[in-house]
């Protein structure tokens, strides 16, 4: 499963329009390096993978109960797992200037 994973991962349409990396650039990569079990490797190329995984699930599960998992704490970490995911962006782009293809 992990060989087809790495063999028909999703282009990034932003990247193609606007030759940038986006906010979501690496995950694809991250999320199959972590479940080969190497955590750094998906670390390096994604480092917001885990807030956002633990988002979705949160989020499936607050659709399932809404007892499970209040609005409110789900609204207020959405918008911490956004902070990351933009921090990790703009740290992308700007110390790591190489993957902005030419």
């Amino acid at each position: 499963m992990f060989l087809w994973m790495d063999n028909f991962m999703l282009p990034c349409m932003y990247k193609q329009l606007f030759n940038v990396d986006c906010p979501m650039c690496g995950a694809q990569r991250s999320l199959a390096a972590a479940l080969k079990g190497d955590f750094a490797s998906s670390f390096y190329l994604y480092p917001p993978l885990v807030p956002v995984l633990v988002l979705i699930v949160l989020s499936l599960l607050w659709l399932c109960s809404k007892r499970i998992v209040s609005k409110r704490f789900l609204v207020n970490y959405a918008w911490t797992v956004l902070a990351l995911v933009m921090i990790s962006y703009i740290v992308k782009l700007f110390i790591y200037p190489h993957s902005i293809t030419s």
